[in-house]
């Protein structure tokens, strides 16, 4: 279903995406995030639609449906390290910086930071080219919210 989507999110150098695909991979990494230690939590899922509708002005619905096409695309995406570089290589620094925040909520938004969430986020924040610094900084202001 997303097979030519992730054929140009992986190939090399890709090209800036446009904003519904840069919306879908970027649900996709934040429903990775939330999968990532085996509970897929409902308060998860429902700081990824706030998340979404918020940063990208839907309503509760259309957040819901981009979360069930992004929850299918994370299924079928290539390892994380590939997918996360290649939004590195299509998406501005600063876009990344609230990516990263937003992870940081998904992980907190259950209450607990599993080890498994913790570990991926470090990782993806590392391949987006978030410095240590600004990911703790997302960190603490994802805790504030």
């Amino acid at each position: 279903m997303f097979g030519d989507f992730l054929k140009r999110l992986t190939q090399p150098g890709p090209a800036p995406l446009p904003d519904a695909d840069a919306r879908l991979a970027l649900t996709a990494l934040l429903v990775r995030i939330a999968r990532s230690d085996g509970s897929y939590d409902p308060a998860e899922i429902v700081r990824i639609d706030r998340i979404v509708a918020a940063r990208y002005g839907l309503s509760p619905f259309e957040a819901s449906r981009l979360r069930g096409e992004a929850e299918a695309l994370e299924a079928e995406a290539p390892d994380t390290v590939r997918f996360t570089r290649a939004i590195k290589d299509a998406v501005p620094y600063d876009e990344r910086l609230g990516v990263v925040e937003s992870l940081w909520q998904v992980v907190l938004a259950d209450g607990e930071r599993a080890q498994e969430e913790d570990a991926l986020l470090r990782l993806v924040a590392s391949l987006l080219g978030v410095s240590d610094v600004d990911s703790a900084r997302s960190r603490q202001r994802a805790a504030q919210t």
